[in-house]
């Protein structure tokens, strides 16, 4: 599967999660340690918005969250993931050459990270505001495939990546997913 087709599932279902979050919801914890629920949409915004800069092949400003003060940013939320899904499609995204904080690549292969660190961060902002976080199977399993692959153990610095988790027995194909990525589930 594309990583275009795997963003055009991941990045919807996030704003969608984000848009039944609750005021109250804000600062709770999340399986992302160093974040609460405010700091990973604060992360996924103003990444988010940098990579849809880089996926046209621009230089990113500097970005910064928005002030939030009693609200959830939902629909800044969406219009930066909109933004980054037009962006990854636009002409020449997956074939430039980009510079990324794992290196360069081709913008195929960021695109494939930006689509795991995508999966997971949705699954953490469910996980921790009682929503379930649906996407296709076919949809977990490309992204898997190329996690499994593409993690390497350099990146497991405890900042970037955790090492890996063991996930339970029963375990969902996305749990067994996000306990490879550090979580603890």
């Amino acid at each position: 599967m594309e990583p275009t087709d795997q963003l055009a599932y991941i990045l919807p279902t996030v704003s969608a999660t984000v848009d039944r979050i609750q005021t109250m919801q804000m600062h709770d914890p999340t399986p992302c340690s160093e974040f609460n629920v405010h700091d990973v949409l604060n992360h996924m915004i103003v990444l988010g918005g940098t990579f849809a800069y880089w996926f046209r092949g621009e230089e990113a400003p500097e970005l910064k969250p928005p002030a939030v003060y009693g609200w959830v940013p939902s629909a800044e939320f969406r219009e930066v993931m909109d933004d980054l899904l037009e962006a990854v499609s636009s002409p020449g995204a997956m074939k430039r050459t980009m510079s990324t904080p794992m290196g360069e690549m081709p913008g195929a292969t960021f695109a494939r990270f930006v689509a795991f660190d995508g999966l997971i961060h949705g699954w953490d902002l469910a996980s921790s505001t009682g929503q379930t976080f649906e996407v296709p199977r076919e949809v977990i399993s490309s992204v898997d495939e190329f996690a499994r692959g593409a993690l390497s153990p350099e990146m497991r610095d405890g900042d970037t990546f955790k090492d890996a988790t063991t996930a339970p027995d029963d375990a969902s194909p996305l749990e067994r997913l996000v306990a490879f990525s550090g979580r603890s589930l």
